[in-house]
């Protein structure tokens, strides 16, 4: 009982290529992910863990600093000026400028620094050099940066924003 049949060559085979098939997809994936990371900006990650737990305590002995000098900031927003006006529990705050840093939710490229000049006795302001829209994070800060107020709001926003150790209307 002896059958010839025809053979056909290795490279015909199906379970050759079956066989073969998932160490390529693989080699393929591998080579994708090797090229996204290289290409990609890993802004998130960090070194010094506890650098940057040191750098939050500071930052909550700004917020402290803040509150017990009761600052309170109300902002408005019209086209490409911001109008700043600053009290503190002891009256006008004057001094000789304030920065804001404004901070995009998602994306780092988008930061703004901002720097207002004093107009009047506790008023300042600051022009844009291009109009802001969307959600942003605010840091106000000081000369000095001993003091920050933080807030958050999606801009443009048609009421005043109200920045504040203790403000309850973050916008």
């Amino acid at each position: 009982m002896t059958e010839d049949s025809d053979v056909k060559p290795w490279y015909r085979q199906p379970w050759l290529w079956f066989l073969l098939a998932f160490p390529a997809a693989s080699i393929t994936w591998c080579m994708v992910m090797i090229t996204v990371a290289l290409n990609t900006d890993n802004a998130m990650v960090t070194d010094d863990y506890s650098k940057e737990g040191r750098g939050i305590n500071m930052e909550i002995a700004r917020d402290q600093v803040a509150e017990d000098l009761g600052l309170s900031v109300e902002m408005t927003f019209d086209k490409q000026r911001i109008s700043l006006s600053m009290d503190t529990s002891s009256g006008h705050a004057d001094y000789p400028y304030l920065v804001l840093n404004l901070f995009h939710p998602t994306l780092a490229e988008r930061d703004r620094t901002i720097q207002f000049r004093p107009v009047g006795e506790g008023q300042y302001a600051a022009n844009l050099n291009q109009s802001i829209e969307g959600r942003w994070y605010f840091d106000l800060r000081g000369p000095d940066n001993k003091w920050r107020l933080k807030g958050e709001s999606s801009l443009p926003s048609q009421r005043p924003l109200t920045l504040g150790a203790s403000a309850e209307d973050r916008g």
